[in-house]
Parts: C-alpha cells; structure tokens; sequence
C-alpha cells in the first residue's frame, strides 16, 4: 500500500493547520496589464489633441476683467465727485413760514440770480462790470415746473409790480432785498397760487464759473450789442462766449425798447445753452470736465435748506430740457411795458402749472416777451 500525499491544505487556506486562528487567505491573482506599445508606433488615431497654450486661452477673460473693473471705477467716480461736492454748497432756510398753498402734482423750482458783489474781487468787478452796487437783489427770477408733461422755465421779470406781504405793493425784486428767500417765495406762493418746492439760487461768480466749466456756449444776439454797464461789446450773429461775454448778454438791459423783458429772454437763452452743454456726453467722458462743473456749481451754489442733492441733481438735468421738443420757455404774460401782470392770462397759466398740466398750455400764454401780441 502506497504512502498517501502530504497535506497542504493547511497551506493554501483551506482548513489550515490544527488550532491556527488566522489561516492564510489565498489571493486572487492579478492579470498582468499588457506591455503598452511605444509612443512612437502608436497610430495617428490614439495620439491625443494637442492643448492650446495656456496663455492665449487666458488673454480674452483677462482684458475683460479689465475693462469691467475699469467700468466700475469710473462710475464710481461719476457718483463720487458730485457727492463730495455737494459738501460744498452752501443752504439757507427758505421756505416760508404761515399758510402755504397744499402740496400739488410735479415739482417746482425757484431759481434766482443774484446780483450780489460779496466775494468778487476788485478785478472780478471790473471784467464783469457789476459796479460797486452794495446789498443783494435778484437779476433773474424764474420758476422751473417739472412734471408729467413738458419741462416749463418761466421768467419773472425783476421789476414786476406785485403785492409783498408786509411791504405793499411794490416790485417783485424788493422782497429779496427785504425779506430774503423766504419773503420772495412767500410773495410768490400768494401771487401765482403755486408752491415753490425747492429754492436754487446762484451769483455773479457762480455764473461765469459754470459757463467756463462746460466750455463756453453759444450765444446769438439779433443785433450788436455795446453796453458799458455791462462790459459788452459784441456782434450781430451766433457766436461762441465764455463765462465773461456770457455774463454781460444776459444782463445787458438798456439797449432794447423791452429792457428787463427782453433781457429775461435772453437769461432763458443762455441758462438752456449752459444745460444743454452740461449734459453733453463729453461732460460725462471727459473727468477734467465733469470734475470742473461739478465744482463749480457746488462752490457758488446756494439751495434752500429743505432741497437735497438728489433735488439738485434732478433740477440739473430738467434745465438740459425747457428748449425746443423737450420743454417750453416763457415770459410771465403781462399786459404793458411797465410790467403789470396780464390779470387773466397769469391766472389761466398759474392754474395749468399748480395742476401739472403743461401739455395744455396754449401759446397765447406763453410767449417770449409775456406780451399778448
């Protein structure tokens, strides 16, 4: 009888020997990866496709982070400028005490031109001929309706004959020189029936400044015009006039039979040609602009004590639209020469803009000299 095989099982796993607590586990075999073939024989089909340099995939999103971060710096900067500006201007209390007429629809603004020779030096008075006339009156009086319908600037003549509470009946330039913003917008309110929301006055200096600031404008006198008073010595013609020339055009008054009537016209000529250039798009791209004219205005700007910037700013652009399509541009109607208000024209025109309905205002009501015919 043959010996019988040696017992290996305990080796490979399967019972393992007598009393071992860990038999050996048989692993499964691995297949062995196939020799890969060299690089150089692989077919054209399995060669990857080639990657595009790192830089020219990363060279577009670049330039655009660029240009967007350069976007936003420059808003920045148009919402900066202003603001910081602002810090500069000057406010008053205008706003009237005792009965006011209710809120009403739109916003009004009061703009009034000071004549004023504090501040300006002995030079100053001499390039823009104010003369050495002490205390403070108003060379331009207007009010600015916007609304719903067209922007509308209308001109107050300085020399209207009107009742001043308190002071009788005098001309409408003697309230400021009285009694201030407050005595002019309370001799106003009760005059016209409409509410003057925002009070936006601005002198000699402040004037000249904002012409320059945008450039200069355009000014077109019928006819040539030399007053001394005023330092003006122009031609017939349009014409470009910085802040000097368009000063003296529109203060210049004893050279047309309509005197003040005929220079509030032009005051309406000039204040549309410094909006419109304003709000030009170089003044928004050109930072050395924008930057001149918001400072400028800030610097001589004086605003009523209830008119923030954000009413400034909307005051701004509206003197951009009271010209052509965009607005309407009138005298107050009177009815002679010595300017007496035109007792039912004013009324019918005071009634449409206290309602906010300037798209109904006809053209007998508003005319350039205010004048029926």
């Amino acid at each position: 009888m043959g010996k019988e095989p040696p017992d290996y099982d305990w080796l490979y796993g399967e019972d393992g020997p007598p009393g071992d607590p860990d038999p050996t586990r048989v692993l499964p075999v691995q297949p062995r990866p196939e020799r890969s073939r060299p690089a150089k024989s692989r077919p054209e089909r399995d060669r990857p496709e080639p990657v595009p340099a790192a830089s020219g995939g990363r060279r577009r999103p670049r330039i655009g982070r660029v240009l967007i971060a350069l976007l936003a710096l420059w808003l920045v900067y148009l919402v900066v400028v202003p603001l910081l500006a602002w810090q500069s201007v000057e406010k008053v209390e205008a706003a009237p005490g005792g009965d006011r007429p209710d809120k009403q629809p739109g916003t009004t603004y009061l703009l009034v031109g000071s004549d004023s020779r504090e501040g300006l030096t002995p030079r100053q008075k001499r390039r823009f001929g104010t003369g050495e006339a002490g205390g403070r009156r108003t060379d331009t009086i207007m009010l600015l309706h916007v609304g719903s319908g067209p922007n509308l600037l209308l001109s107050i003549p300085r020399d209207s004959i009107v009742e001043v509470p308190g002071r009788g009946t005098t001309k409408i330039n003697a309230a400021y020189a009285l009694g201030g913003a407050p005595l002019l917008v309370e001799t106003l309110e009760r005059a016209t029936g409409i509410r003057v929301d925002n009070y936006v006055e601005i002198g000699f200096a402040g004037f000249v400044g904002l012409v320059n600031a945008v450039g200069g404008i355009e000014i077109c006198p019928e006819s040539d015009m030399r007053d001394p008073l005023a330092n003006l010595n122009i031609k017939a013609g349009c014409q470009e006039a910085g802040g000097r020339k368009a000063l003296g055009y529109a203060r210049s008054r004893k050279l047309s039979a309509l005197g003040d009537i005929d220079r509030a016209r032009r005051q309406r000529e000039v204040v549309s040609a410094v909006g419109r250039k304003a709000a030009s798009p170089w003044s928004f791209l050109n930072p050395v602009r924008y930057y001149k004219l918001a400072h400028a205005a800030a610097d001589f700007l004086v605003t009523g004590e209830e008119t923030g910037p954000f009413d400034t700013a909307r005051f701004a652009w509206a003197m951009t639209r009271v010209d052509g399509e965009n607005g309407l541009t009138c005298s107050m109607p009177i009815r002679d020469l010595a300017v007496n208000w035109d007792p039912e024209r004013s009324q019918q025109l005071f009634k449409l803009i206290a309602e906010d309905r300037t798209e109904d205002i006809p053209d007998r009501l508003c005319r350039p000299s205010g004048l029926a015919d």
